[in-house]
């Protein structure tokens, strides 16, 4: 026996199906409507976010050129400032090579004159004084003495300066090299297109790095190096004009004390010649002297020679005399005349003997003091 066929499904009428076609169509069209909004929706998104990128992206390297125009302006204020500290330290260095200079001058001078009080304490007996050449010579060690400190202390500060302004220099260099590497950064980001092979996606690439700074931050460090290298740049060009000062006055106060230990060493040279002089002259008249007493003393001696003589001879007559016999041993004229002589004769020894004594004693008191003229003289 065979299967009776299966019995249809739930049956719907003719109205349900007009409904269920016209609900399918609305649904087709509501969905047709829906697509086509998103589509628009789409389609002026895809407008707006082109536009609104590629506003960014010209914007962005705006931003760009901007800051590369900004970053090379302050890198032209660093390189300048940079190249001014240069000058200002090459400038300085000159100074203080000067100075040094004008202090290793002070050298001979101090030697000179201290070989010269060295020297003057050679003098002897009263030419060992303390004149005013004295005076001056060691005006003169001690002013040079004082020179050569002032001038160690400015050597001193000047490579104190040095140092400053290599510091300085050290903070340029080092913002400049900053200021270059960043510009290379922002001007290869600046050659960058959607079409470069670099690009890529990175992560979190909008993260805060850390020792980030403000643009304010940014502008006031590289002021800040700038106006430290101006003020180190300033002290030192007031170094300099001190020190270039502080060289000409002293060397016209040495040039003043060594003209003026000059004079009083000629003015004493002067004094001593004079007084040379003098005891010259006074040596000569003391020889004279001397050989006029010598001669005079020649002259007594032979004067006292000849009255011996003449006394012998009036001994010899008033003895001879005394043999006369008986009455004519007489006291006479002849007799009176002899006795007289003799007391005459005898006077007159001994007042030739007394004379000669006294210039016999004063040719070593003449020829002592002619030693002293002769060593008065420094022959």
């Amino acid at each position: 026996m065979s299967a009776l066929p299966a019995k249809p499904g739930l049956r719907h009428s003719v109205s349900e199906w007009y409904s269920n076609n016209h609900q399918l169509s609305e649904t087709a069209q509501h969905e047709r409507h829906v697509s086509n909004v998103i589509r628009q929706e789409g389609r002026s998104l895809r407008n707006e976010t082109n536009c609104q990128t590629t506003w960014d992206e010209r914007d962005t390297s705006r931003r760009l050129r901007d800051r590369t125009w900004d970053v090379a302006r302050c890198k032209e204020a660093l390189e300048a400032c940079a190249q001014k500290v240069d000058q200002e330290m090459e400038a300085l260095t000159l100074t203080k090579e000067q100075t040094e200079q004008a202090l290793a001058a002070t050298a001979v001078p101090l030697e000179v004159s201290s070989e010269c009080l060295t020297l003057r304490d050679g003098r002897r007996g009263y030419e060992l004084v303390v004149d005013p050449v004295d005076e001056q010579l060691k005006r003169e060690v001690e002013l040079i003495e004082k020179v050569q400190q002032v001038l160690q202390q400015h050597i001193d500060k000047s490579f104190e300066q040095l140092c400053v302004l290599q510091e300085a220099r050290h903070q340029l260099t080092a913002d400049l090299q900053n200021k270059m590497d960043a510009l290379d950064i922002d001007m290869s980001c600046l050659s960058l297109t959607i079409k470069s092979p670099q690009i890529s996606l990175k992560t979190n690439p909008t993260r805060i790095p850390s020792g980030s700074s403000t643009p304010q931050e940014w502008i006031q460090f590289s002021q800040y190096n700038m106006a430290n290298a101006q003020e180190a740049m300033q002290v030192s060009y007031q170094m300099r004009e001190e020190m270039s000062l502080t060289r000409a006055q002293l060397q016209n106060e040495l040039d003043t004390q060594r003209r003026a230990a000059e004079f009083a060493l000629r003015k004493r040279n002067h004094h001593e010649e004079q007084a040379r002089d003098e005891l010259e002259w006074q040596i000569k008249n003391t020889e004279d002297e001397m050989a006029e007493m010598e001669s005079d003393i020649q002259g007594l001696d032979a004067d006292l020679q000849a009255k011996t003589a003449s006394l012998k001879l009036a001994h010899t007559r008033l003895e001879n005399r005394t043999n006369r016999p008986g009455m004519d041993l007489c006291r006479d004229e002849v007799q009176h005349g002899l006795v007289n002589e003799i007391h005459q004769l005898e006077a007159t020894n001994t007042a030739l003997k007394q004379k000669l004594s006294e210039a016999q004693l004063s040719c070593p008191l003449r020829c002592s003091h002619s030693s002293l003229l002769i060593l008065g003289t420094g022959f």
